[in-house]
């Protein structure tokens, strides 16, 4: 089997037709959705079937579970997701990607070519491209995706050449080692879907190699338990620059993942049987001995691991936010801090009464915060010391931002539980709430504009007198007393 440089590179370019294919899809369908997917994100409760069917959705829609999860990891990040909610919307990006392994099974590895379908959805997309308005170039962004996505996928079922006896005798030498041979195609595949950003592209190729005969079922298998893995890596990878919150969400992707892949090698055998068994039924085709039963079983194994490993873990939310929470523990204080501490999440499942008394303590920690602002600004005023006056900028545009988001959850609660509220007492007091998160989210704000006109009259090497200097650290240590 010759394998040289130019089909080396022809096989490049049909992965990159492929991956851009994906891309195209995706950025087509977030166009069409505008903000929305966004909010049904930022809609989150701490229900946790709620949050793996948001999380789904996301991704049927969006076409890409990276994108469910590094907007996951995002919102976490910014305070707006609590990491439980984080896991149920991943276990559920974790199913909707699957989707597509149905979709290439029953289209791209019809009968028929891939441009069959591809070429007259080209052109269909290429009318609508013409088109001035969003929505329809929109929907044209995605059409020329998806035709683009079996495009490549033909180009590469013609790329990989038919196996020679050299090439199955090498294979051979892979696949003789029994549990070493499974983690050693679970590694392959972990890391090709790490190098391509994509399970669906990863698992595609899969089925193009076994269509051709240079992979079987068991070992094709394992591959697909490692793209599960390698799908990970992208929100590991947009949680590094994140607090430790961020870091929790990605490790979380992880972890579930990690999970159904030992149970699912501890059960590799059985499993790849009542797979069989059910293609056999359904298909009339062996995944051992038939490349399109084997195909459909790669399809079925990807969806009812994510399915299965979801319902086997949906129980288990709470421990695995305290196993997360262990594994990536917090380098500062900042990342305990800027965060609703009281208020798990913005959804009220206690009385109007108790719920009061939860947002009473978390109006205190707001309190507390801004008056750490004051503490900050008066530092930036007395020092001289350039690192510390860029320390202390940072600190206070963190903690600017900290209060913004925290005016919006607690304005949130308290408002949902006023809707449960029957007693005018209870409708005085949030009112009066609302009013001292507003204050208090309006402190913050000029304590911020306080340190960028201090930081402009430093560049501008502008000097209050000792005397000036005096009075504003009076007026201060009066303000820091009110807070008191």
């Amino acid at each position: 089997m010759h394998f040289g440089i130019v089909e080396l590179l022809t096989l490049a370019g049909a992965l990159g037709l492929l991956i851009h294919g994906m891309k195209s899809m995706s950025e087509g369908l977030q166009k069409l959705a505008g903000g929305r997917m966004r909010n049904v994100l930022q809609a989150m409760t701490a229900n946790r079937f709620v949050g793996v069917f948001t999380g789904f959705i996301t991704t049927v829609l969006i076409q890409l579970s990276s994108v469910t999860s590094v907007m996951a990891v995002s919102f976490v990040n910014a305070g707006v997701l609590s990491l439980r909610g984080s896991i149920g919307v991943l276990m559920g990006a974790n199913i909707g990607t699957t989707i597509k392994a149905i979709v290439f099974s029953a289209l791209g590895f019809a009968n028929g070519t891939g441009f069959t379908y591809a070429l007259p959805v080209a052109g269909v997309a290429l009318l609508l491209l013409l088109f001035k308005h969003r929505q329809a170039r929109s929907v044209g962004e995605f059409l020329i995706g998806f035709a683009m996505v079996f495009i490549g996928l033909e180009f590469l079922r013609s790329a990989i050449p038919s196996p020679d006896a050299a090439s199955m005798a090498f294979l051979h030498e892979l696949t003789g080692h029994g549990m070493i041979s499974i983690l050693l195609f679970m590694l392959i595949g972990l890391m090709f879907t790490v190098l391509v950003q994509s399970s669906s592209v990863a698992l595609a190729t899969t089925m193009v190699l076994c269509e051709s005969g240079i992979i079987g079922f068991e070992m094709a298998a394992a591959a697909v338990l490692g793209m599960n893995v390698g799908t990970t890596a992208t929100a590991n990878i947009a949680a590094l620059v994140g607090n430790a919150w961020a870091r929790r969400t990605g490790r979380a992707h992880f972890v579930i993942k990690a999970i159904g892949v030992v149970w699912a090698l501890l059960l590799l055998r059985p499993y790849l049987h009542i797979l069989e068994q059910y293609v056999l039924r359904v298909h009339g085709a062996s995944p051992f001995t038939d490349p399109t039963g084997l195909v459909w079983s790669l399809s079925y194994l990807h969806i009812s691991f994510n399915v299965l490993n979801t319902l086997l873990l949906i129980g288990f939310v709470p421990q695995l936010e305290r196993l997360v929470t262990r594994m990536v523990p917090s380098r500062t204080d900042h990342d305990e801090q800027h965060r609703l501490k009281y208020i798990d999440d913005p959804v009220v499942g206690l009385s109007p009464e108790l719920s009061l008394l939860e947002a009473r303590k978390e109006i205190a920690k707001f309190g507390r915060i801004t008056a750490g602002m004051s503490g900050m600004v008066k530092r930036l005023l007395m020092t001289r010391n350039s690192e510390e006056r860029l320390s202390l900028m940072a600190e206070l545009a963190r903690a600017e931002e900290l209060t913004d988001r925290l005016e919006v959850e607690i304005s949130r609660y308290l408002t949902r539980t006023s809707a449960e509220a029957k007693d005018e007492a209870v409708s005085e007091r949030i009112r009066a709430m609302l009013a001292m998160i507003g204050d208090l989210e309006r402190v913050g704000d000029i304590f911020y504009q306080m340190s960028r006109l201090l930081e402009r009259k430093h560049e501008e090497r502008l000097w209050f007198t000792p005397e000036q200097r005096n009075n504003l650290q009076e007026l201060i240590e009066l303000l820091d007393q009110a807070f008191v």
